[in-house]
């Protein structure tokens, strides 16, 4: 999907970010098995929930047509700073992409997501992201 929004931040320069500035918000974009199973980013240190909202919908994977629609109604301010993240990066990027047409400029794609890329073995979890940052998550 090509397009433009504010840019790519760490996971870091976002909990950075979500701390530093009151109206930012965090959306995770994955699916409910992703986040019933994997975990989901915790912002209860900063008085804020994330808000968890698919992208593309379990099971078959196709685009959350209501997405925009959705969102706004949970972020009704379009100068709020808001964060997408993802498992690796590339959901989140579609959705700050998509976000950023809706009329919001201030979207930013977490990069490598909530477990980050593949290692040399196949796995996720060991080579960058939100959970490998030893930012704050939980597991329900």
């Amino acid at each position: 999907m090509e397009g433009s929004y504010a840019g790519e931040v760490s996971p870091s320069q976002a909990w950075q970010a979500l701390t530093d500035a009151k109206k930012a918000v965090l959306v995770d974009v994955r699916t409910l098995p992703e986040w019933t199973f994997v975990g989901v980013p915790d912002l209860s240190i900063l008085d804020k929930e994330v808000v968890l909202l698919s992208w593309r919908m379990y099971p078959n994977m196709a685009v959350n047509g209501n997405f925009c629609e959705q969102l706004a109604k949970v972020v009704p301010d379009k100068n709020s700073p808001v964060f997408f993240i993802c498992r690796s990066g590339h959901r989140s990027m579609d959705a700050a992409i998509e976000f950023t047409r809706y009329g919001y400029e201030y979207c930013y794609n977490v990069t490598s997501g909530f477990e980050g890329d593949v290692d040399e073995n196949g796995h996720r979890g060991n080579r960058n992201g939100w959970k490998i940052a030893n930012l704050p998550w939980g597991q329900n």
